[in-house]
């Protein structure tokens, strides 16, 4: 078996060469200690966001335990390297396809071609529309969206002023957290001065964005930003004016730096969301489709932990099985509860800017 897994390991490295596909930090291929049940292609749209790697690392250390193999791939941003590497994973034959997209449609005509050859595939965190991906899995994203808006209409009065910085159209977790947020600022009667889309989720464009439209923005009461590397580089932008802490601003994925601005003062909420969890359960469910075992042996078993939901998401063409794990916002009030107490992040990392109390 060890020889089989070197020979395999070898013969994978030679093709990926050949493809020029881009790759993760990580090696190509993430080797068992188990009888290999399968091989997962894992493909991430890159890993400019901070939890990226997180997910990884817990996908594939659980996908190894369950006896898979994990070839790991980065697309850089890019969709068109990232189909190429779909259509690579597809040509080799692994076992199931677990994309984190960096395009909502793009990635289509290559999904349905991997399934077509029986390959499953699911789509992790970030929805690609009429594929007919085997399984979405995120978090309850218009609840994201609600739990950012509802910190906010708890410290400003009906009637406030908000400004918008989101991510990317092409990501369709993106309208899914607006609907989610814009539902509670409508009843509380809150006014939108200006949005915008950062193209790739790059934080540098938040950061431009406040710069140039900063008349503006010194009005607002508060900023709602899509994730919290675009809330670090606005909190940035404000405190070069002397803004930080003056205007509140949201985030979400519990980054490390978001945590230590919440404690700051410069940054009033983030939307944690548990990865570990969603890492741990999008292998399970991967391992279950590449060998032909049905979800609901992963969705029955009660030893699972945390809360999700199991049901159905309309793609735009079909219907498909959808997990959703719910998220927890995350203020100073409850920092220590969910942020520390869990482990995501130590004591002494998230107040390493002032002394614990």
């Amino acid at each position: 078996m060890i020889k089989k897994a070197v020979a395999l390991v070898a013969i994978l490295s030679i093709l990926l060469g050949l493809t020029g596909c881009q790759t993760a930090e990580k090696p190509k291929i993430t080797p068992t200690t188990k009888d290999s049940v399968c091989t997962i292609g894992l493909s991430f749209d890159s890993f400019v966001i901070e939890r990226w790697t997180r997910d990884r690392d817990i996908f594939v250390s659980t996908a190894n335990d369950l006896g898979a193999e994990v070839n790991v791939q980065s697309a850089g941003g890019d969709a068109t390297t990232q189909i190429s590497q779909i259509k690579y994973f597809t040509e080799i034959g692994v076992n199931a396809i677990v994309i984190v997209t960096a395009d909502a449609t793009a990635l289509k005509g290559a999904i349905v071609e991997a399934k077509s050859r029986g390959i499953p595939v699911i789509c992790y965190d970030r929805l690609v529309r009429d594929a007919g991906a085997d399984l979405y899995i995120s978090f309850d994203n218009k609840k994201v969206g609600e739990y950012m808006a509802e910190a906010i209409c708890d410290k400003v009065s009906p009637g406030g002023s908000i400004v918008e910085i989101m991510g990317p159209e092409t990501d369709y977790n993106v309208p899914q957290v607006m609907e989610g947020f814009n539902g509670v600022c409508q009843k509380n009667a809150m006014t939108i001065l200006s949005s915008c889309n950062c193209n790739n989720w790059k934080p540098e464009y938040a950061y431009e964005f406040v710069n140039e439209n900063f008349e503006e923005i010194s009005g607002a009461d508060a900023i709602m930003c899509g994730n919290d590397a675009l809330a670090g580089e606005t909190v940035h932008a404000l405190a070069e004016r002397g803004y930080a802490g003056n205007i509140y601003v949201t985030g979400q994925d519990g980054d490390l730096e978001a945590c230590q601005r919440i404690i700051e003062g410069t940054q009033l909420v983030t939307v944690y969301k548990p990865v570990e969890k969603l890492a741990r359960l999008a292998a399970r469910c991967a391992v279950a489709l590449a060998s032909g075992q049905p979800l609901s042996n992963v969705t029955s078993d009660k030893s699972i932990e945390g809360t999700y939901t199991l049901g159905e998401f309309n793609d735009g063409t079909y219907t498909i099985p959808y997990i959703a794990i719910d998220p927890s916002p995350v203020t100073l009030e409850n920092i220590d509860e969910v942020i520390i107490n869990s482990g995501f992040h130590s004591r002494e990392e998230v107040y390493i800017n002032q002394k614990a109390n």
